[in-house]
């Protein structure tokens, strides 16, 4: 029996097709301290890794990717796909305090 694809290859072949950045994920790429490009964030979904995974999302099933951006900064991207698109619903440069010191897993408090 051929199982249905994972997450991870669902988000990779949602963005061959195309890249949907929704409005928050926007407004978190251009904040001043953050200026996250659009290729940062592509280099994340085709090259990072699945650390979260959403199946109940609410925006429909969802996971969170490390990836690398310029110079090497971590970049976290949160990500949904759809059937013609991934849908970017957010991506931020994680914060130290909150997460490991290899931004895969979050620091409990």
């Amino acid at each position: 029996m051929e199982q249905a694809p994972g997450i991870r290859e669902r988000v990779r072949l949602a963005a061959r097709k195309k890249l949907l950045f929704l409005p928050h994920a926007v407004r978190q790429m251009i904040r001043p301290d953050r200026m996250i490009t659009t290729a940062e964030v592509r280099s994340a979904v085709e090259a990072g890794d699945l650390i979260e995974d959403y199946p109940e999302d609410a925006r429909g099933h969802s996971c969170l990717l490390l990836g690398r951006g310029e110079n090497g900064r971590p970049i976290h991207v949160v990500c949904s796909p759809k059937e013609d698109f991934l849908a970017i619903i957010t991506a931020y440069v994680p914060e130290a305090s909150e997460w490991s010191v290899d931004f895969r897993a979050r620091v409990k408090r």
